[in-house]
């Protein structure tokens, strides 16, 4: 019998099929369900990403910046090589003393609306542009040549690497371990009995809920009202 490492896909796989009634103990999967249910698996992952920050998915980028250019792009084509990120949960910039200062995001309606975006500057905002293999980011004003002294640092939330073979280790932290086993138990119980069913849909929602409140900044955040908001006169706005 083949041993899985702790941390693998294998195991998780190994795992879930014995919670969902499908694998009797000490037996092996087949080369066919743990290629199958290996992909169920990346494809609960990837869901999981867009339902919320995890902590050890955000990831601050130190970005050069050009004089006189405002659009820094993210993804494996982009000025800044790496794979495509998701989200920009903030941004500041760095100046070349190391001294900071946040940067206000912005929308496409905001960015549209700008008269000029050519004159150089100091950055203080930026508009994010996701598109389906990059990430674009738009900087306003773009960095003047003093300006371009320092870095931008965009703060993103990364995507989790997908598992390739069944040997893979999970990319995920050790401790949600016990929420990726019974995600992907409750996802192979369809056509079981509905004990099995009922049994793994509770424990899954119970491992998720517990991590996904656990896995918080350990300090209290703080909002700060939109600056930008007393110049809407629109009730869309």
């Amino acid at each position: 019998m083949t041993i899985a490492a702790y941390n693998s896909a294998d195991r998780i796989i190994r795992m879930a099929m014995e919670d969902a009634g499908l694998l009797e103990d000490g037996a092996d999967p087949s080369a066919d369900q743990s290629g199958r249910y290996m992909q169920r698996l990346n494809d609960m992952v990837n869901t999981w990403q867009v339902e919320g920050i995890k902590l050890f998915l955000a990831q601050d980028i130190s970005v050069p910046l050009v004089t006189g250019q405002s659009l820094y792009t993210f993804g494996p084509a982009g000025t800044t090589v790496m794979t495509r990120p998701l989200e920009v949960v903030d941004a500041y910039y760095s100046d070349q003393n190391g001294i900071r200062r946040p940067l206000i995001p912005m929308s496409r309606f905001d960015w549209d609306r700008l008269s000029t975006i050519t004159a150089t500057g100091a950055i203080n905002q930026y508009f994010v542009d996701k598109q389906t293999s990059i990430m674009n980011i738009n900087l306003w004003n773009p960095p003047s040549a003093t300006e371009a002294l320092g870095r931008f640092h965009p703060v993103f939330r990364t995507q989790v690497t997908n598992f390739i073979t069944i040997n893979d280790s999970i990319m995920f932290p050790i401790e949600w371990y016990m929420a990726l086993r019974w995600g992907l138990a409750s996802d192979l119980t369809t056509g079981q009995p509905d004990s099995i069913v009922t049994r793994c849909e509770q424990k899954a929602l119970y491992y998720k809920t517990t991590l996904e409140n656990w896995d918080v900044e350990n300090a209290p955040t703080q909002f700060q009202p939109d600056s930008q908001g007393g110049y809407g006169q629109s009730r869309f706005r």
